[in-house]
This record gives structure tokens, sequence and C-alpha cells, in this order.
């Protein structure tokens, strides 16, 4: 008897689970690349390369955006999106659109607002793991509490700050 169920349940035969962690993040750039942050995007990258595998970068920034930005921006691996509207309007249809990408597992967001709840929740709907980075602890409260992870940007710089220095 013991065989027969083994034909309809054997660990050896059930479905291995996917490690994959294919991840794609969108970047707020009038709102979170500013002097006054002093964000490092290479950080989040970084941090995030440990997690999966990136396979969609982006930074949103508005026609205001200097060269010099810009060429960072692209120097540090991400695809700079300009636009000449609502900078949070783009991200967001960006965002949703990758909700239905079966090759994306993980959408991440780097922003200081809660302009992205819809595309959020409509991500969580579809099965997808939800990140957002924040500035600090202070920040979109609503944001914190609708992902799956939340990590605070300050902390991150500290905590690498840290490890080199021992």
């Amino acid at each position: 008897m013991g065989s027969f169920f083994r034909f309809f349940y054997n660990k050896d035969s059930a479905p291995k689970q996917s490690r994959r962690n294919n991840i794609s993040i969108f970047v707020d750039g009038p709102n979170i690349l500013r002097k006054e942050f002093n964000i490092d995007l290479s950080l989040i990258s970084n941090y995030l390369k440990q997690q999966g595998s990136i396979k969609i970068a982006r930074v949103y920034l508005d026609q205001y955006a200097t060269d010099k930005l810009i060429e960072a921006v692209v120097n540090l691996g991400f695809e700079s999106i300009i636009t000449v509207g609502d900078v949070d309007v783009a991200m967001a249809v960006d965002a949703t659109d990758t909700v239905h990408n079966k090759e994306i597992d993980t959408i991440v967001f780097v922003t200081r607002d809660s302009d992205y709840l819809p595309a959020i929740f409509k991500a969580k709907r579809h099965g997808k793991k939800t990140m957002v980075f924040l500035v600090d602890e202070g920040s979109a409260i609503a944001l914190k509490n609708t992902v799956d992870q939340v990590i605070f940007i300050n902390k991150l710089k500290k905590e690498i700050y840290e490890y080199s220095n021992k």
C-alpha cells in the first residue's frame, strides 16, 4: 500500500521550485536623485544583484535632467527614460506593463512617494514579489505597508560603510 501512495506523492518526483529571481527596477529620478540625498544607484544595483538577476533597470527623468546625470545613469547600466510630462505616470505605466512579463519575478521601486501603489497592488495580484527602496523611514508609509520588502537606502549605506571598515 505504501508504494501506491508514493505513486501519487514522491518527493523525488515532485516539481522542483525555481530559485530564479529575475528583477525589474524602476527609479523615480526627480524624487530620488537629488543632491541632498546623495543616492548611489550602484549600491542598490549591487544589492539587487545578490538577490537575483536584473533584467530591466530604468531611471525615469524629466526634461530638465542634465546630460551629466543622464550619462551617469547610463554608465551604471540603467536605461534612462526622459519624459516631458509627469515622470510618475510614465514609470507607473511601464511598471504595470512589466507585471505581465512572465520572465520577471520581482518588481522594485526606488521612490519617496505613494504614487505607485496601484502598480504595486497589480503586481502583487499577479504573483510578483514587490520591493521598495526608500530614503528614510519617514517616507511613504503606504508603500512600506504594501510591498513585500522595504530597504532603507540610508541604512544600506551605513551597513556597507561599516562592513568595508572592518
